[in-house]
């Protein structure tokens, strides 16, 4: 009878729990994920502009990176949540991952079916739920990222540190990342 008696309680307490989950609410997952799709799409359709034959420089660089990288603050400041772009062979190193963000790297490098996934997270002591999302190396991107003896002398000048060479369509150029602080997810949603 004692037996039953702490099995019961220890049910009862156990109902009155949430359940844990392996992703946030359902409004975050969609707006997060829509928003870094358009994300993608406008990278998509910037890179499409670049006509074979164009001489690559930094007014290339403006009309076709610049404008995602914008969008991407503009998500982040009107959301409040940090939106980033990240790559193990970056050009910039502010767009180094960190180590969550490594790890996480090379399951999508082991995965090429793999096209996103939420994680727990914790940024700078805050907790929440990271969304990342593969960024795919489409043959314009070539033009900045294929061969490294090839790259536009801007890149070269501007980036003595530049690792975002060498790729092939298809391959894994980064990964967009948000991150969606908690307190966000019990006063919005």
């Amino acid at each position: 009878m004692r037996a039953f008696l702490v099995i019961a309680v220890l049910l009862l307490a156990a109902c009155g729990r949430e359940p844990a989950s392996d992703a946030p609410p359902a409004a975050v997952r969609q707006q997060v994920e829509e928003a870094i799709r358009a994300l993608d799409a406008l990278r998509a359709g910037l890179a499409r502009t670049i006509t074979a034959g164009e001489t690559i420089d930094a007014a290339t660089f403006n009309r076709v990176c610049r404008p995602v990288g914008q969008q991407a603050r503009q998500l982040a400041e009107t959301n409040g949540w940090i939106v980033q772009q990240l790559a193990v062979k970056y050009r910039n190193p502010a767009h180094r991952p960190d180590s969550q963000a490594a790890a996480l790297f090379a399951r999508f490098e082991a995965d090429p079916s793999l096209d996103s996934l939420w994680v727990r997270a914790t940024w700078n002591g805050t907790p929440g739920w990271r969304y990342l999302r593969r960024i795919t190396v489409r043959p314009q991107c070539l033009a900045c990222h294929g061969p490294r003896d090839r790259r536009p002398a801007f890149i070269v000048q501007n980036y003595p540190d530049d690792r975002a060479y060498d790729f092939r369509p298809g391959d894994l150029r980064g990964l967009y990342s948000v991150f969606v602080p908690d307190s966000l997810l019990q006063t919005s949603f």
